[in-house]
């Protein structure tokens, strides 16, 4: 039976600091050459890291588990099951047995909106037992997250294949680009940053919305926005029948709350210097999002 790390207060004290490896190239360690991250890895990683639930697959049965996994720093996936369930048991059997389980999670637009699914990613690995030991090569976020798992019994799975479906295409990610990338900086608190900004700063969505096409613009009933990364903001002009997704690339990475609001200052100071006009129809609903469909 596996042990939940939480009696191990003292490898806290041990624990390696956390490191960022979100961006573009990679050039962390003396003398080392610049790695590019793949897009499609991270993001893997991220809807792994900000799902709170995720279905696992053992054979012909599922499961949905709520607040019950994690991603350590090299892509292994633990799962909080209780040994003594049916599924515990199902583990049990499916243990040291190539691609034995599968791991599906959907990515949501964080925010009411129609067609809110962004990417399907899945996960075929070996699962284990998750050996304590292996908390001493665990930064301190790792050890954090694995403490916030219920107080179960908790399970390695090592991903041997990774797909993910975006639309109408699906994309095999190698394991070693999996295993290199890490989730986007701002994907955790995605869903805050984008309610706040609909509820809170309505003003802004609307001097933002002046930098998308006013053909995109001209026929939709709001202007929304539905997705921030380290990279750029995306808003959605939605029609009753259609929308539009346009992305606002920011000047530099950010990979705080801080740097967030900096970046969206420059946007803003852009639109500034847009030609004066209201603003493009449509927008003055961006504060009420209708109900998802």
């Amino acid at each position: 039976m596996a042990f939940h790390p939480a009696r191990r207060p003292a490898e806290l004290a041990d624990a390696a600091p956390a490191t960022d490896s979100t961006a573009r190239a990679d050039t962390s360690g003396a003398g080392s050459h610049a790695v590019l991250t793949d897009p499609n890895a991270v993001t893997v990683r991220s809807a792994l890291a900000a799902s709170s639930s995720l279905r696992l697959r053992l054979d012909d049965a599922s499961v949905d588990l709520i607040a019950s996994h994690t991603v350590l720093p090299d892509g292994t996936v633990i799962l909080a099951v209780d040994p003594m369930t049916r599924t515990g048991g199902l583990l049990v059997a499916a243990r040291g047995r190539p691609d034995g389980v599968r791991l599906d999670v959907t990515q949501l637009v964080p925010v009411a909106v129609r067609s809110r699914v962004r990417a399907k990613v899945r996960v075929l690995g070996t699962v284990r037992r998750f050996d304590p030991a292996s908390l001493d090569s665990c930064d301190i976020d790792a050890v954090m997250s694995l403490l916030d798992l219920p107080p179960v019994a908790l399970w390695a799975v090592e991903p041997v294949a990774v797909g993910l479906t975006q639309g109408s295409v699906e994309t095999t990610v190698g394991i070693s680009a999996y295993r290199a990338a890490r989730p986007d900086p701002l994907a955790a608190d995605e869903a805050a940053h984008l309610q706040h900004l609909i509820r809170q700063h309505s003003d802004v969505l609307h001097r933002l919305a002046t930098l998308v096409d006013a053909a995109s613009t001209a026929r939709s009933a709001r202007v929304v926005p539905v997705a921030v990364d380290a990279g750029g903001i995306v808003l959605r002009a939605e029609a009753p029948d259609r929308h539009h997704d346009v992305r606002l690339p920011f000047a530099r990475r950010v990979t705080t709350s801080a740097g967030l609001a900096e970046q969206l200052r420059a946007l803003l100071a852009e639109a500034a210097r847009h030609p004066s006009g209201p603003p493009p129809h449509g927008t003055r609903g961006v504060d009420r999002p209708s109900a998802a469909t």
